[in-house]
């Protein structure tokens, strides 16, 4: 795996977990801990965002010199390798 690739899958890890932790506050708005758990994850997947984006470019942008709907021919996440 590259570090392109690698440095995505951690993104996408955070954004995850970032998600996880706001649906848990719709139903337990009160959690202190979950809330700022969720903010730490915030910070981190935007840091690791800027990260990406100044190396790579914009994250999940497609190429200029392709279909918008390329990304159809890439393949599904149940189709790529285990993590």
């Amino acid at each position: 795996m590259s570090e392109k690739e690698a440095l995505r899958r951690r993104i996408y890890a955070v954004e995850f977990a970032s998600w996880e932790l706001h649906l848990f506050l719709d139903t337990h708005p009160n959690n202190n801990e979950a809330a700022k758990k969720q903010e730490e994850y915030r910070e981190r997947a935007r840091k690791l965002r800027k990260e990406f984006e100044e190396k790579y470019g914009p994250i999940g942008e497609t190429p200029q010199n392709t279909s918008r709907w390329a990304w159809i021919s890439d393949p599904w996440p149940w189709e790529k390798e285990a993590n």
